[in-house]
């Protein structure tokens, strides 16, 4: 297990490559999760199918938020109170999350079952795709808690030092997905619902390996009977941090049925579909840059609770290049090899080849800007600045993006759909570099 303080006296490179790599190899493979799922749907069901799990992703996206809200909040003040020498109120936090996750978990469950049919209609399920959505959305709701707790505690594994094992649960997760994923459809022949299953099953054993990691486990903090109790400081101090990713999740949510409804309009089922399969292979391309974003936190936040603002600095620079880096090689391969990735998920259906090829090389236009908006963005919920971070999130997926969806299709169709993204992606890079070189130059200040 890495020790602490390691954090301020390794080389910061080193230490970033060494916390991103696993993360980055982490986040990667549990990117995989949702192509699996809609490669084997597409192939092994059909493309209705497919556009009947791609309306469901919004509620994918409200569980994954309500994990950041309680999961991101903790591992950001695991990392600023291990800088500060505070273990035993790292410890506090941790318990606390433990039990924000698991009525988190259920409120969602319970809620979700109850509005599912008259939410999946919200969400833009159609006659056709109704049935899909139904099957694969219960099973999913079903299985909040066992995605969640996973989820939740992974990134505070790396926040007190132990990236590696973070990455070994990525990767048992999307192992076990992607085994079972044909397993469940082709031989099972249980269609969407073979598919959601496979995601609940492989999510669970995540979780039991964690809890067991933080019990009973090699973790140098641990939950503890006694910090399980919620406190009100703590849970306010946890919410505030992790309210920005719990606030771009919904944004996502919202975001999404806003591009279902305005798809269905001008394109139909298929566009809907087609949609589906960009947003995996953005996320796909986005991942490592969330990796390094992951490994990057708790360098950062551990040297600004340790006033030692030249690591904090340093550490950023190097996360934005690497993102830089990342974003602009997706970019290239989209843009070259646009009709073979979307062909990946179904190579029979020609007119879903045709709308998803324009769509992806048009959407992810401005990739490149995307790594280094994000980085800074991760920064100020590395250093426990919430508001900032929330407002820099809601830039992109928000501010910027909703009215340009509600606009430019009105002028360009389904082509002004899929502008929307770029539009949006350069306006919250240029006000995110804005206001970090302010942030640059006021810590500069502080340390000088």
């Amino acid at each position: 297990m890495n020790e602490p303080n390691e954090l301020e006296t390794e080389g910061v490179w080193k230490l970033l490559l060494k916390f991103s790599i696993p993360s980055i190899i982490g986040m990667v493979v549990n990117a995989l999760y949702s192509i699996v799922d809609r490669i084997f749907v597409g192939r092994g069901v059909n493309s209705t199918a497919l556009s009947g799990v791609a309306i469901t992703y919004p509620i994918s996206n409200v569980i994954l938020a309500f994990g950041m809200l309680a999961g991101i909040g903790c591992s950001a003040l695991v990392s600023i109170k291990l800088g500060q020498k505070k273990v035993k109120q790292a410890e506090k936090i941790i318990g606390n999350t433990f039990t924000l996750l698991i009525i988190f978990s259920l409120v969602v469950t319970f809620f979700g079952l109850i509005f599912l049919e008259p939410m999946l209609k919200l969400l833009g399920a159609s006659k056709n795709t109704m049935p899909y959505a139904k099957q694969f959305a219960v099973i999913i709701l079903s299985g909040v808690i066992l995605q969640n707790m996973g989820f939740g505690l992974n990134s505070t594994m790396r926040a007190e030092g132990d990236p590696k094992m973070a990455m070994k649960t990525m990767l048992i997760g999307a192992v076990l997905n992607f085994i079972m994923n044909p397993l469940f459809i082709f031989v099972l022949k249980l269609g969407v619902r073979g598919s959601a299953l496979a995601t609940i099953v492989s999510q669970a054993v995540c979780s039991v390996w964690v809890l067991y990691y933080f019990i009973k486990g090699k973790s140098f903090l641990k939950i503890k009977r006694e910090n399980i109790r919620l406190r009100r400081e703590v849970v306010r101090e946890v919410i505030s941090i992790g309210m920005s990713p719990f606030a771009m999740q919904l944004a996502a949510s919202l975001i999404t049925i806003t591009f279902n409804k305005s798809l269905e309009k001008y394109g139909g089922d298929t566009s809907i579909a087609a949609f589906s399969l960009i947003s995996s292979i953005q996320m796909l391309i986005l991942m490592p840059i969330f990796g390094i974003n992951q490994g990057s936190q708790p360098i950062i936040g551990y040297n600004y609770g340790a006033k030692n603002i030249k690591r904090v600095k340093k550490a950023l620079w190097y996360a934005v290049l690497s993102a830089l880096c990342i974003s602009f090689l997706g970019f290239i391969i989209v843009q070259i090899f646009p009709t073979q990735i979307i062909s990946l998920f179904n190579k029979n259906d020609m007119k879903l080849i045709g709308v998803g090829t324009r769509g992806i090389s048009i959407f992810l236009l401005m990739l490149p800007v995307i790594g280094p908006q994000a980085v800074c963005t991760n920064y100020f919920q590395a250093v426990g600045k919430a508001k900032k971070s929330m407002l820099l999130s809601l830039l992109r997926q928000v501010i910027f993006l909703l009215p340009s969806l509600i606009v430019l299709p009105r002028f360009f169709g389904l082509n002004g759909i899929w502008a929307a993204g770029p539009t949006s992606d350069f306006l919250a890079f240029a006000v995110t570099t804005i206001i970090i070189m302010i942030e640059m130059k006021k810590i500069g200040e502080i340390n000088s």
